[in-house]
């Protein structure tokens, strides 16, 4: 089969901690070249996918927010957009003020960073804007919600996710300092139904598009993709989901496996 495009995630995946590592943009950068459309799908905002794509030098359509949000920057537009139903996101928050807790909340064209204590503002990017405190905006509510805090995490789990288990997503992931974290969308919003959104305003088939990840989110991604690529650091699950097992993302995992499809034209 002939692929033409490469879905790939950040975090544990394309890059290591905040890092694109040279190895990887050198690849994606020859695979662009060779005529493979690539399709940035992170769990985080917006902003980050793009500033990702510039150091890589493509203009491309992005999946952010774990798949709430597909943007088409020639359009300058969204072309999916999910957001968290209003009473899920009340009981969050009241659950994220009453404890110690980092909680990064992306909203329409901000990201709100709740954490104890004011962090130094010259070190956050323009779109992060701390708050002491999480308040329900009825008109602008989240695409998705990553929170780390080992206690908050659990009341979430144990209160939250049964009673809404049927509008949302609660996923575990790796943030970029290797600490667990828990993404929250809808449940309409995930990276196989944003993959199969972009392919659609694309004009390409899912099944010519091969998936890179290495955590539960990317899990729809792997399920609509022709073929499908972990990270060696991945979880059993993710790698038994997957077509092809590469090196951990901190060996250039993303560039090996892009190698061999250049030089073969699919996955061994």
């Amino acid at each position: 089969m002939q692929y033409k495009a490469l879905a790939l995630d950040l975090d544990g995946t394309t890059l290591v901690g905040e890092d694109l590592p040279k190895a990887n943009k050198l690849a994606l950068q020859k695979a662009h070249e060779a005529g493979y459309e690539i399709i940035v799908a992170t769990a985080r905002w917006l902003q980050l996918a793009q500033r990702i794509t510039d150091e890589i030098g493509v203009r491309s359509i992005a999946i952010a927010c774990s798949g709430a949000q597909v943007y088409d920057p020639v359009a300058q537009a969204d072309i999916f957009d999910k957001r968290l139903p209003a009473d899920f996101v009340q009981a969050l928050y009241d659950i994220c003020n009453a404890d110690r807790c980092i909680a990064t909340v992306t909203v329409t064209d901000r990201v709100l960073l709740k954490l104890d204590g004011e962090p130094d503002l010259s070190l956050m990017g323009p779109e992060l804007n701390w708050v002491p405190q999480l308040s329900v905006e009825q008109n602008n509510l989240p695409r998705i919600a990553a929170i780390q805090g080992s206690a908050v995490c659990q009341r979430i789990k144990e209160e939250l996710k049964p009673r809404y288990n049927e509008v949302v997503n609660v996923f575990d992931s790796i943030g970029p300092s290797g600490k667990l974290v828990i993404t929250i969308t809808a449940k309409a919003a995930n990276k196989g139904t944003a993959l199969q959104a972009a392919c659609d305003h694309l004009n390409i088939a899912p099944n010519r598009v091969i998936a890179f990840g290495d955590a539960e989110n990317d899990l729809a991604m792997f399920a609509i993709a022709g073929a499908s690529v972990a990270m060696g650091q991945a979880s059993e699950e993710v790698k038994a989901a997957a077509n092809y097992i590469s090196a951990a993302n901190y060996e250039d995992g993303v560039a090996q496996a892009i190698e061999l499809i250049l030089a073969n034209g699919t996955l061994p």
